[in-house]
């Protein structure tokens, strides 16, 4: 019933394309510019994320190219896995192309989950960002709302009780969308050991509804723009471990070992 849903309600413009295709991801930019409740969600993240992004400050986004944080952080390094228009430099998040120390962040949207070796990342990260430096993500979330939502109505594999790899399928289809939540959440302990120069500063849920209603990149929008903001002000009022979709992470990396105090 699901993929029959989905069939019925998948975006025209993408409809029965691949997601590995570099095509898909150009148009899948041009889907959230023309949904005016889907851009209102990518316009409330990017404020987010820019507000650590300052104006003299070198920090890399990792694929970057359906989306336009650009705009709102016009220094930002873009970058994309595939050669698409539009972003700066072709770039696997996986091996760098930065010196030690060079970068003062890291940010992505939707990114780290589909990164099939996040130990690989991680350790690329903590090689290129200095110190006080930053890895900032929005990332879907594990909640038992969500996971619903997650196994039953969404294409991409959520699989909370994985381990921190993800099938090398492709770019895009290769994904488990749990995986912040094991990261940081399950496994935090684990990451904290791995990788003690990194301190999860915050953690914060938020929109339980807003992506789902929007049709996100690849299904029709279920509802008109001008109710974005009396959605978001009732999701405000929802308990976010119960209901939340996705996540605010940032991590911020330490001259030495650090411990967890995300909130």
């Amino acid at each position: 019933m699901s993929a029959l849903l989905r069939g019925i309600l998948a975006h025209p413009l993408t409809k029965g394309m691949d997601v590995d295709d570099p095509r898909t991801t150009f148009l899948r930019r041009e889907i959230i510019r023309r949904k005016s409740f889907l851009k209102q969600i990518y316009c409330e993240w990017y404020a987010r994320l820019a507000v650590s992004v300052k104006p003299a400050s070198c920090v890399l986004e990792l694929g970057s190219a359906a989306g336009f944080f650009k705009e709102f952080a016009p220094n930002v390094i873009t970058s994309e896995v595939f050669l698409t228009p539009g972003v700066d430099r072709v770039v696997d998040a996986r091996q760098l192309p930065f010196a030690r120390d060079e970068l003062d962040g890291i940010v992505m949207t939707d990114v780290l989950h589909h990164i099939t070796d996040v130990v690989r990342f991680f350790q690329e990260a903590t090689r290129c960002v200095k110190a006080g430096g930053e890895v900032l993500m929005l990332e879907p979330w594990n909640t038992p709302w969500s996971r619903w939502v997650y196994q039953r109505l969404h294409p991409e594999p959520f699989e909370p009780q994985s381990d921190w790899s993800i099938p090398d399928t492709g770019p895009l289809s290769g994904a488990n969308g749990a995986l912040p939540w094991i990261l940081f959440e399950r496994d935090r302990e684990r990451f904290q050991r791995e990788f003690p120069e990194w301190r999860i500063e915050s953690i914060e849920l938020l929109m339980p509804f807003s992506y789902l209603l929007s049709g996100g990149v690849s299904l029709r929008a279920l509802v008109p723009g001008w109710t974005y903001r009396p959605i978001r002000w009732m999701e405000n009022h929802l308990n976010q471990k119960w209901w939340a979709m996705f996540a605010l992470i940032k991590l911020r990396k330490s001259d030495g070992p650090a411990s967890s105090v995300a909130n």
